[in-house]
């Protein structure tokens, strides 16, 4: 199971427990993956669904029969044949059809009922996806809507909940996102998706400790950069002082340092230090008066 299976097979292990927050789950759901119709003066209306996930099925299936006390039909099926499964249509149509509309609605997004509307969003039109091995995915987080409008709440409520979404516009649909590991897990929190959040912080940890290799390695890999360019200046200066016949003018001291560095260009300064028989630092500071005066002299 991926990711975004995993995070709605805990949602619908969950139920709201007051009617106005199961209207708002059943909203948000309607909004990103259903369809509610109602004809002026309300003499035909109706709302249906369609999915191809048994678990979410049931559960609107279940949900719904709980809010009106009418089971819907199986208006119809469609074979996915990418996935090898049928998309079900289940439709509530019937006298009282125009009452429940009415009450869906009417449904607002209470501050009780924040926490229903995201999970019914999600349920409808979520998915998320985690960094994954060698491909070039990061932390993303969307919810897709039918209209700009249902897509414009779905982040005002976000905000009231202390998260933070975007809307784009993708094809005829608009579509909120949110592209940061943190937001990702605030919503796992408000969802009470504590697997999920159990998933999400072991790939953050794996994906941590593999940015701090790869900062370790860059670092080292900069150090040794900044190293070989040091030691081809100083051969350069070296062999400038061999050409010009300036070495054996230099002091004892130095001239030692200047030939070394000329016989073994390729060393760290810690590995010539070794190989003269001298400290890090003594050898350092040699080297930086040979440097000035390589300076003084071009």
């Amino acid at each position: 199971m991926n990711f975004s299976g995993e995070i709605k097979r805990e949602i619908v292990k969950q139920t709201p427990a007051k009617r106005c927050c199961k209207l708002a789950l059943l909203r948000a759901f309607l909004d990103t993956s259903g369809n509610i119709r109602a004809e002026e003066g309300g003499r035909s209306a109706e709302f249906s669904f369609t999915s191809e996930n048994e678990r979410i099925a049931a559960y609107m299936f279940a949900l719904t029969e709980d809010l009106f006390g009418e089971r819907m039909t199986v208006a119809g099926a469609v074979r996915d044949p990418k996935h090898g499964r049928d998309k079900l249509t289940f439709l509530c149509r019937g006298e009282r059809a125009g009452e429940h509309v009415r009450e869906i609605l009417s449904t607002g997004i209470g501050r009780c009922c924040r926490e229903a509307y995201v999970r019914g969003a999600y349920l409808g039109g979520g998915s998320c996806t985690l960094p994954s091995g060698g491909k070039k995915t990061g932390y993303h987080l969307e919810f897709v809507f039918k209209s700009e409008e249902r897509a414009e709440a779905l982040c005002e409520t976000l905000l009231s909940l202390q998260l933070y979404g975007n809307v784009v516009k993708r094809g005829d649909k608009y579509v909120v996102y949110c592209k940061s590991r943190e937001a990702i897990a605030d919503f796992l929190s408000v969802t009470g998706a504590e697997g999920a959040l159990k998933t999400l912080e072991d790939v953050s940890s794996v994906r941590e400790e593999s940015n701090q290799e790869n900062r370790v390695l860059n670092c080292l890999a900069g150090n040794a950069d900044r190293a070989a360019t040091a030691s081809a200046e100083q051969t350069v200066a070296f062999a400038y002082f061999r050409e010009h016949g300036m070495l054996p003018g230099l002091p004892e001291p130095l001239r030692t340092v200047a030939e070394g560095r000329l016989a073994y260009p390729t060393l760290s300064l810690a590995e010539l230090a070794e190989k003269l028989g001298l400290t890090k630092s003594c050898l350092n500071h040699r080297i930086r008066k040979l440097m000035k005066l390589y300076t003084e002299h071009l």
